[in-house]
């Protein structure tokens, strides 16, 4: 079985958020969980999960096409299961759950 990995890309507005979601989606079995905005757009997180070797290559992909900046990515094998509850507290904020 393959373990879970939750994978996060953060970068400085929607546009490129999309635009870094919709590279991941068609590049890996990825599944997009939620996305978080702050200062009012400027900086969108976006939250996936899938195998670790999917999320990987997911973040990567991204990274190389993106246009804009990358401010920071992650990805974390096996996330502990509070940080899924924070997860999943931000996908029922944003109606995604």
């Amino acid at each position: 079985m393959n373990k879970k990995a939750l994978g996060l890309i953060e970068l400085p507005n929607c546009a490129d958020a999309v635009e870094a979601l919709d590279v991941m989606l068609k590049t890996a079995d990825v599944e997009f969980l939620t996305w978080e905005k702050k200062l009012g757009g400027r900086l969108v997180t976006i939250f996936l999960q899938g195998a670790v070797s999917a999320v990987t290559e997911a973040v990567e992909a991204a990274k190389r096409s993106a246009k804009g900046n990358i401010v920071a990515s992650y990805v974390i094998a096996n996330p502990h299961e509070e940080t899924m509850r924070l997860v999943e507290l931000s996908r029922k904020k944003n109606k995604f759950a």
